[in-house]
């Protein structure tokens, strides 16, 4: 009996450790789980206060590159306002590199949206008269002639009797251009110099008058004939100064001679300022310069290098070809014996020869022509016109086809 009370009193006791552990172990749990869930919020309004700092960075970031990329769209400037400052600098020159930068020169760059510079740009050409000659400010341009030439003065006389066949404003003075050039021919030919004379081209022969192409550089080194060739031929600049340069007592001397010259032959409308022609003060009529033409026919050797169809001038290891300026030489059609060919802005386009023609000897003058063809195109209606005209003294003009 006592041993089954104190059996039943330690299941007792036993149940009673359990309930009692049971009850302590809920809160217990209960109080962990708290904890943890304390735990856990007390973890989680770090990370999300972290991520939101995070996000609020990038949106930052994102607005302000959105900012300033509207800010530079909304100040590129326009094509307009661009050329207008590139006017205002005319110094700075603005090229675009791949890059899509735009690079100014003074070293500064700027990065501009392609929608700024997708309109085309505006070009706007200006176009800029051409320099009237002195013929066309004198109104002679507008003169009615029956060969209805090209040329405001036109002069054509019998070489032999010095009848004049054809005149149209044969009295005018205007600038004659690389005519001049028959001139510094003349003086040369007549001092009797030596050809095979070399003479160096210098600075000194370079134009700085009206900037006009030579293909002699300087340095080159020709015989005094060859430069007289070049002259007469193919109406070379640098080479006819050369040969006023290098005459005996220089070139203030050399243009004094030929003003001389021309007085002595009577050319009292004539006046030379320098040998190539270059300068609109070299001035003459047209009845001067037949006289010019007649007298330089009677040297043979203006009337051999003039008529030259061309030349070959050896320069070290380089030959140069240079072709006569008057297209009629290489004409068959066409026998003459002596021409020179010029042409500035103020002088037009001019030609002068000796010609055979229906077996007279004839003396062409042409001034102020218009047209690069117009004085070659004139020299021919004149062929035409006295080759039907039979015989000349009893001549009616016809105006010629063409």
């Amino acid at each position: 009996m006592v041993l089954c009370s104190n059996r039943i009193r330690k299941i007792l006791q036993t149940t009673a450790c359990l309930a009692l552990a049971a009850a302590l172990a809920i809160p217990l749990s209960a109080q962990s789980a708290t904890q943890t869930r304390s735990s856990e919020k007390g973890k989680r309004p770090v990370a999300t206060k972290s991520a939101d700092k995070r996000s609020t960075a990038v949106a930052k970031t994102r607005a302000r590159k959105t900012s300033v990329v509207q800010a530079k769209r909304s100040t590129a400037p326009s094509s307009k306002r661009l050329a207008k400052n590139t006017r205002k600098k005319s110094a700075t020159t603005l090229a675009r590199s791949k890059g899509g930068k735009l690079r100014v020169a003074s070293g500064k760059s700027r990065r501009y949206t392609a929608a700024a510079y997708s309109r085309p740009t505006t070009v706007v050409r200006v176009s800029v008269p051409a320099r009237l000659s002195a013929g066309e400010r004198l109104g002679l341009r507008s003169s009615l002639d029956p060969l209805d030439l090209n040329s405001s003065v036109a002069l054509v006389i019998d070489q032999d009797t010095r009848e004049v066949l054809f005149s149209k404003n044969d009295a005018a003075v205007l600038p004659i251009a690389s005519l001049t050039k028959l001139m510094t021919g003349l003086v040369i030919a007549d001092a009797n110099l030596p050809m095979d004379e070399l003479i160096t081209i210098t600075q000194d022969d370079v134009d700085t008058l009206k900037g006009s192409r030579s293909r002699l550089a300087v340095g080159t080194t020709l015989s005094r004939g060859e430069l007289m060739h070049l002259a007469l031929m193919s109406s070379e600049n640098r080479a006819a100064h050369a040969l006023g340069r290098t005459y005996p007592g220089g070139l203030h001397q050399f243009v004094s001679l030929m003003n001389q010259k021309a007085f002595e032959l009577g050319m009292t409308d004539t006046r030379y300022v320098e040998p190539t022609g270059l300068s609109s003060l070299n001035q003459s009529s047209a009845r001067d310069l037949a006289t010019l033409v007649s007298v330089a026919y009677e040297r043979p050797i203006l009337r051999s290098l003039s008529t030259s169809p061309g030349h070959l001038v050896e320069l070290g290891d380089r030959m140069l070809q240079y072709k006569n300026s008057n297209r009629l030489i290489r004409n068959p059609d066409w026998d003459i014996g002596l021409q020179k060919t010029g042409y500035i802005s103020e002088a037009g386009r001019c030609l002068v020869m000796q010609a055979k023609v229906a077996d007279r000897k004839l003396i062409m003058v042409f001034l102020d022509s218009a047209g690069r063809l117009g004085r070659t195109q004139d020299a021919e209606r004149v062929r035409r016109w006295v080759e039907e005209q039979t015989p000349p003294s009893q001549a009616v003009l016809v105006r010629p086809q063409g």
